[in-house]
């Protein structure tokens, strides 16, 4: 399967490496085949930025791409100190993300120093600062975390309310506004689809957008789909997603005016009269959430909220983690469990069509 997303974004990598060190490219090379494009892609984004502020700091003179080894096997406890400080105090980042910034540096120092190796089986470094460094402690426990995601996700009735008003409310809302109506009409089976499986399945956004039309498989009501690492896996969705999936199919191709080589199951409309629709963008997957959530009155929503939504009512009715777990693609448990704090008595009523087989495959 070839997913044009992650062509995109491999190119996008490509880019960017050529702005930093050449050792880092030989470690993000390294970590191709365990971690995902866009993990990559982040966490050369954060070393731009470290090494950025080397530079800003003194710590070295020219260029980014020119910064040697040596000089980060030179680097104290009190200068990695000062970065994280920068982070926190100039750039307003939060524990958790001063955290993932902490942990792509001593991933990189761990290559240098663990890992990679001179022609003559040497390390590239013999000290590693980072390794000196502890992460931040963050505070907030399952139970903070799970009572502050109630309050931005969908629970009880309003599961299948936000999918109808999709379907259906939203352009009576909007009918006054020629505009507005027009382009719902245009896109409602296409967009109704999209919540709907995200909301029957779970799927992280990245896997949304990537599904071609082979990957569905009709029979056994499941998608295969690329999950972070690169990893391959059927994932079931819900009847109900089904049936809103079909209606989509059904008008794609006269809609969207479609090239019969276009193999991306969702896609955008013509951006001219004699251009064909391409695979939809996340980007756009993000913003046609946003504006039914605004509409519907729950403006904290979002394509990763929906996916909160379906893991919370999934483990309300079936209450099996390790299952759930694999439905989601988590890579630890622990990651799962906090859907096991969140508690609401409406979660009680019944999914409809959400069964899922007893084994699912990997």
């Amino acid at each position: 399967m070839v997913n044009k997303a992650n062509q995109t974004n491999y190119k996008k990598l490509q880019i960017l490496l050529q702005e930093l060190p050449w050792y880092v490219d030989e470690y993000i090379n390294h970590k191709l085949r365990k971690l995902s494009i866009a993990s990559l892609y982040n966490y050369c984004h954060d070393y731009k930025i470290f090494f950025n502020w080397m530079i800003s700091e003194q710590l070295w003179d020219g260029n980014i791409k020119d910064i040697p080894m040596e000089r980060l096997e030179q680097l104290t406890v009190i200068e990695v100190d000062g970065f994280l400080n920068f982070l926190h105090y100039q750039l307003d980042n939060k524990e958790l993300t001063i955290n993932r910034k902490l942990s792509a540096l001593k991933s990189l120092f761990n290559y240098l120093q663990n890992i990679a190796e001179t022609s003559d089986f040497k390390p590239y470094i013999n000290r590693n600062v980072m390794a000196k460094i502890e992460f931040n402690e963050v505070k907030d426990s399952m139970e903070t975390k799970a009572t502050k995601m109630e309050g931005k996700i969908l629970l009880g009735d309003e599961y299948e309310k936000f999918r109808l008003f999709i379907a259906n409310d939203y352009g009576e809302l909007n009918k006054k506004n020629k505009r507005l109506y027009n382009f719902y009409q245009l896109n409602r089976e296409r967009d109704t689809a999209i919540v709907s499986l995200i909301l029957g399945s779970g799927l992280r956004l990245s896997e949304l957008v990537g599904i071609d039309l082979d990957d569905i498989d009709f029979s056994k009501y499941c998608v295969r789909v690329i999950r972070k690492g690169n990893k391959e896996q059927f994932v079931y969705f819900s009847q109900v997603a089904m049936a809103d999936l079909q209606d989509y199919l059904a008008v794609r191709t006269a809609k969207y005016n479609v090239d019969k080589n276009e193999k991306a199951l969702f896609v955008g409309g013509p951006t001219g009269p004699k251009v064909t629709s391409q695979r939809l963008k996340a980007r756009a997957v993000e913003y046609l959430i946003e504006k039914y959530a605004t509409a519907f009155g729950k403006p904290s929503l979002s394509v990763h909220k929906l996916r909160h939504s379906f893991a919370t009512r999934y483990h309300a009715e079936i209450n099996d983690v390790p299952k759930l777990r694999r439905q989601l693609g988590h890579s630890s448990i622990q990651t799962t469990m906090i859907y096991t704090h969140i508690k609401n008595d409406d979660l009680k009523i019944a999914v409809d069509k959400m069964d899922m087989p007893k084994e699912q495959t990997e």
